[in-house]
């Protein structure tokens, strides 16, 4: 058989196994996986993996702000997707804000396809956006490719991309229910917040009171309420609360079509190492507390969270506030796309967990949520998105040498496992000094 590459990996993650394995490419994707000692096809190309690597299916990342175009100087697709290949991530999902437009039109989101193409890296999709007025746009959108919609349930931080009341919730799930799409919620409850005390000031505990975990349970409830009431598939994006994880094991034990994703930096990052003015830590919600932290990972553990995504939403330094350090007026958003698989690993071997339950919430679920099903995995069929992944290897997280815009990062200074070495897009290396190769996705993509 005529290869195009052959990969060789002592270990390599196969479904839920570590396994060795030769892995045949052609034509971009994958054709065999077979027994690490089978007998190697004809081709020009064949690599062996280091003893110390592991061969990973490219991640997927369903959650990015890229911000292009509107907002290019806090982002973009060229430094974005960049980000993502050196961190082993092969597809990336852009969310319909923070951009200029909003991706809430068929029109905006020929804007996107435009600022991204010939920019990409990796392979990029995109979401559409569920804001007041545009119901009668979904359909459209959802026609022209989107994966999904996303929603907010309160004040989303730009003014463009307003938020739904309970009626809007309601529309929306009822019409992605009809187009047998998702429903992606920011789910924080805005009259819970506006009963909480307003965020000011350097003390990260006031910033913490502004946004209480009851904010998210409420949210939670109203999700699964609609859910209940009209149908349909609804998703919550970022939980940071781990009481809102039972709610979620109680939609699935009702047989509702719940999913929830968690994110690296409430996994790792806990309130009580959070200093005074340290607004890189910023995110709403908001990195709670150890205790909290340890119930995100049960949640995980026990598959009621399914799924691990960056939720890579950078600014411009001034936006940070470091020079003063006020929560209150800093920027929400963790710049955290390159760094999210060794941050995840790093604590799930920690605790417990193997590479291959790391792949699963990076890779496999979140391909699956998005309609992007042959993704996340090595597999025939597959496209061949490979990583070399080295899970001892250590360093230290310096910002200045991360591929998004701006060197800010929470985990600045921080010892973590694991190096991507090698990425490959549809077989062929990703090379950070030559032209990119991403492609723009659609809904069911192959």
């Amino acid at each position: 058989m005529a290869a195009d590459l052959v990969l060789r990996a002592r270990r390599a993650v196969v479904g839920d196994a570590v396994v060795g394995v030769t892995v045949v490419v052609a034509d971009g994707r994958v054709v065999g996986v077979d027994p690490y000692d089978a007998r190697v096809p004809d081709t020009t190309d064949t690599v062996e993996l280091a003893e110390d690597e592991v061969l990973l299916p490219g991640l997927v990342d369903t959650h990015v702000h890229v911000n292009e175009p509107g907002r290019t100087e806090w982002e973009g697709f060229a430094s974005a997707t960049r980000a993502a290949a050196a961190g082993g991530v092969t597809t990336v999902v852009d969310m319909p804000l923070n951009s200029i437009p909003p991706t809430t039109s068929v029109a905006a989101l020929d804007d996107k396809r435009e600022a991204a193409a010939a920019r990409a890296w990796v392979d990029v999709a995109f979401w559409g956006g569920a804001v007041p007025g545009n119901v009668t746009d979904l359909e459209a959108l959802d026609r022209a490719g989107v994966v999904g919609f996303k929603a907010f349930l309160v004040d989303s931080g730009v003014p463009e991309f307003g938020h739904l009341d309970e009626g809007g919730l309601r529309g929306a799930l009822a019409e992605t229910a009809r187009l047998g799409s998702v429903l992606a919620v920011h789910a924080e409850d805005a009259g819970v917040l506006a009963a909480a005390p307003a965020a000011h000031g350097r003390r990260y505990a006031d910033f913490l009171a502004s946004r209480p975990p009851a904010a998210e349970r409420v949210a939670v409830e109203r999700i699964v309420s609609a859910l209940r009431d009209v149908g349909g598939r609804a998703h919550v994006v970022h939980l940071s609360d781990a009481g809102s994880v039972p709610v979620v094991a109680a939609a699935h034990a009702e047989g509702l079509a719940l999913t929830a994703e968690t994110c690296p930096h409430y996994l790792a990052l806990c309130a009580e190492d959070v200093a005074d003015g340290a607004t890189p830590h910023k995110c709403c919600p908001p990195i709670r507390d150890r205790g909290n932290q340890d119930g995100l990972w049960a949640g995980l553990a026990a598959g009621t969270i399914t799924m691990v995504v960056s939720d890579h939403s950078p600014s411009t330094v001034a936006l940070k506030r470091l020079d003063t350090g006020d929560f209150g007026a800093a920027w929400g958003g963790i710049a955290g796309l390159q760094l999210g698989l060794p941050v995840v690993w790093t604590e799930a071997r920690r605790r417990g967990h193997t590479i291959a339950d790391v792949v699963r919430w990076m890779g496999a679920d979140p391909a699956r949520l998005v309609g992007l099903g042959d993704r996340g995995r090595i597999g025939a069929g597959a496209p061949a998105h490979l990583v070399a992944f080295a899970p001892d290897e250590t360093f230290v997280v310096d910002p200045t040498t991360l591929h998004h815009r701006h060197p800010v990062s929470p985990y600045a200074g921080r010892t973590l496992h694991g190096v991507t070495r090698r990425t490959w897009l549809r077989g062929l290396p990703v090379d950070l000094d030559a032209a990119p190769r991403g492609r723009l996705l659609t809904r069911g993509s192959p």
